[in-house]
């Protein structure tokens, strides 16, 4: 290494200490702790709420209707209301309702004028049964409270605004992942800091890690040797991925992000549609469109219509508990169904995308696992990375939410979920369109850490 390069090594570290130690930066860390405990009580009343309407809507409202559950009609009224509800939202309201899903979470971040519009979308619909998720509501609520406590300080810069706004972000989204790592990483890999240089390197360094991850366990399992490597002991967890896992698991992935980006580019033909004409009329129709997609799952499985409505947190629970208790052929129509439900809900109505992606990639996977040699353990954690992957575009927060939710599970699929997660995020990029330079394309809160 020559002489200049040693000598900027010395004086990164010495920025890095100068900026850290700094009296404004101090102050800052002082104020995103403050703002983290009342965003994260006024994310805590929003889920709770909306878990409540929900309940009411999918469960107790059916019961006193004398239904055991909702009837197979149950999603039409439902998605009609929550059209009729959003049409005015998006039309008139400021902020028209928050951002297109379809976009991903990105975008300006969602300052307190536009804030009770995305509030009211989220609370007033995505009960109602859009195929959408909470996280880019939630994202709103932390990035517009904190942009309403430093609004009237005058010592807050543009920089700071925005570093304020991406902490307010962090804090609201950990609320529903798990924590404060996933939505750090989700934050920070989706700011794009180092831009396409970034993801470049990042690529190749994940797949050389899962790939010498799965030599290591597997020589290990094989030899019987101890490598020293730093562990906590012995924890529960299924049986690690095997050569069959791979083998079926990877082409399972590449197909998951294909069906999550025809998708998606279904969900920007959405867009198109709810742009000409009557945009209130049009985004009723799209509604309405959604209850048809759900009543359809009803009528074709038998089953609840509340498995192919809603983000599909519940049922993604439901399937990882018992994958079994699902035949292929109602996987099948669940991926279907829902899949066209969440494509049309991207282009035209309000909430996150994520979440329905996850179930759907969940779907496909176990819908597999019965293949010889594809295990039940392996296919969940990678339909979770794999459809996270190709719908964030961000590979390595997959990986990390992936993991999150296997719990114990997770260190041992580990290689197969980020070679999953990188599987899917090439085919993803082979499969999508491309666009004009300018184009709106973000999948994290990138705009709100710019």
């Amino acid at each position: 290494m020559s002489a200049p390069a040693n000598a900027a090594v010395p004086q990164a570290e010495q920025s890095l200490r100068d900026t850290v130690l700094s009296r404004g930066y101090l102050r800052l860390l002082l104020l995103c702790v403050l703002l983290g405990v009342p965003i994260a009580l006024a994310c805590f009343f929003f889920v709770g709420l909306q878990h409540l309407l929900q309940h009411w809507v999918w469960e107790s409202a059916p019961e006193a209707l004398g239904y055991a559950g909702p009837p197979w009609w149950w999603p039409l009224p439902a998605l009609v209301l929550a059209g009729l509800i959003l049409a005015p939202i998006v039309t008139r309201v400021p902020g028209s309702g928050g951002h297109l899903p379809v976009n991903g979470l990105g975008g300006a971040p969602v300052g307190p004028k536009e804030l009770p519009g995305t509030v009211l979308a989220a609370l007033a619909t995505l009960p109602l049964g859009v195929v959408l998720g909470p996280e880019a509501p939630l994202l709103a609520i932390g990035s517009g409270l904190a942009l309403l406590a430093v609004r009237r300080s005058a010592a807050a810069d543009a920089k700071a605004r925005a570093v304020v706004a991406t902490a307010g972000s962090t804090a609201a989204i950990s609320t529903i992942l798990g924590g404060p790592i996933a939505a750090a990483v989700l934050l920070i890999e989706g700011a794009g800091l180092g831009g396409a240089r970034l993801v470049a390197l990042l690529l190749p360094c994940l797949l050389a890690s899962a790939a010498g991850a799965l030599v290591f366990t597997g020589f290990g399992d094989w030899t019987g040797l101890e490598t020293g490597a730093l562990a906590l002991g012995e924890l529960p967890s299924a049986a690690g991925p095997d050569v069959g896992d791979f083998l079926w698991g990877l082409p399972v992935a590449a197909l998951i992000a294909v069906l999550v980006t025809l998708g998606r580019e279904l969900g920007r033909s959405t867009v198109g549609f709810t742009r000409r004409g009557s945009k209130a009329a049009r985004t009723v129709a799209c509604a309405t469109a959604v209850g048809v997609c759900i009543t359809a799952y009803a009528l074709i499985t038998g089953r609840s219509p509340a498995e192919a409505a809603l983000s599909g947190q519940a049922t993604l629970a439901e399937l990882a508990a018992d994958p079994h208790a699902w035949s292929v052929g109602a996987l099948v129509a669940l991926v279907a169904c829902k899949g066209l439900a969440w494509a049309v809900s991207l282009g035209s109505l309000r909430g996150g995308p994520i979440f329905p992606a996850v179930l759907l990639g969940t779907a496909t996977a176990t819908a597999f696992s019965g293949l010889p040699g594809f295990g039940t353990a392996p296919a969940l954690g990678l339909g979770i990375a794999a459809a996270a992957s190709a719908t964030t575009g961000l590979p390595l927060a997959s990986a990390v939410l992936a993991a999150l939710l296997l719990g114990g599970d997770a260190a041992e699929q580990m290689p197969l979920i980020v070679a999953a997660s990188v599987v899917a995020f090439i085919v993803g990029q082979l499969v999508r369109r491309q666009r004009p330079e300018g184009a709106t394309d973000t999948a994290g809160a990138a705009g709100a850490a710019r």
